[in-house]
C-alpha cells in the first residue's frame, strides 16, 4: 500500500477504537518478580500479611507494572500499513500518564486502545499517538489511562 494512502487511512481512525488486548493476569508471582526487578519493595506490593490488613485487602500491582505492559497489550493494534512497508516501529514515549484505581492481586487487565494522533515527521517516519485505557477485568473504573507514542519507520 502506498505510505500516503495508508497515513490518509490512519488520520481517519483518529478517536476510534483500533484493538483491545487480551486479558493479562497479574498474580503475586509476577508482581514480585517486578519488584525485583525495580528493587521497590513496598509492603502493598510485596507483604501478602501485613498487605491482608492494609486499605485494599491485599497486596495490589505496581502502577509502573501496570503501565510496562502497555508495549506487549499493543500487539492487539491494527494499522492500515502493510506489513511489508514498515521496517521496524519503535517506543517512542509515554505523554500524560494516570494511575486511577489499583489493581487487586489475582485481577486481570487489558488494555483498550484508540488512535489519538498521526503526524508524519519526515518521509518514512511516522508518529502515531495512542491513548490507553486498561481496564481491570469486572471494574468499571479503569486502573491507568496513559498516551503512548510509536515511531514507525516505513521503508
Amino acid at each position: 500500500m502506498e505510505q500516503t494512502t495508508a497515513v490518509g487511512k490512519l488520520k481517519g481512525l483518529i478517536g476510534q477504537v483500533v484493538g483491545v488486548s487480551d486479558w493479562v493476569l497479574i498474580d503475586q508471582k509476577r508482581i514480585d518478580q517486578f519488584a525485583e526487578c525495580t528493587d521497590d519493595h513496598q509492603w502493598i506490593h510485596v507483604d501478602v500479611e501485613k498487605a491482608s490488613h492494609g486499605p485494599f485487602g491485599k497486596t495490589i500491582a505496581h502502577g509502573f507494572l501496570t503501565l510496562s505492559l502497555i508495549s506487549a497489550m499493543s500487539k492487539c493494534i491494527q494499522t492500515p500499513f502493510d506489513k511489508s512497508d514498515v521496517a521496524m516501529s519503535i517506543n517512542y514515549g509515554l505523554n500524560k500518564v494516570r494511575f486511577l484505581n489499583p489493581v487487586p492481586v489475582n485481577s486481570k487487565i487489558r488494555t483498550r486502545v484508540s488512535l489519538a494522533g498521526v503526524e508524519e515527521k519526515t518521509p518514512g517516519r511516522v508518529l502515531l499517538t495512542y491513548s490507553h485505557s486498561i481496564e481491570i477485568e469486572g471494574q468499571t473504573k479503569p486502573a491507568c489511562a496513559a498516551e503512548s507514542l510509536a515511531m514507525v519507520f516505513l521503508k
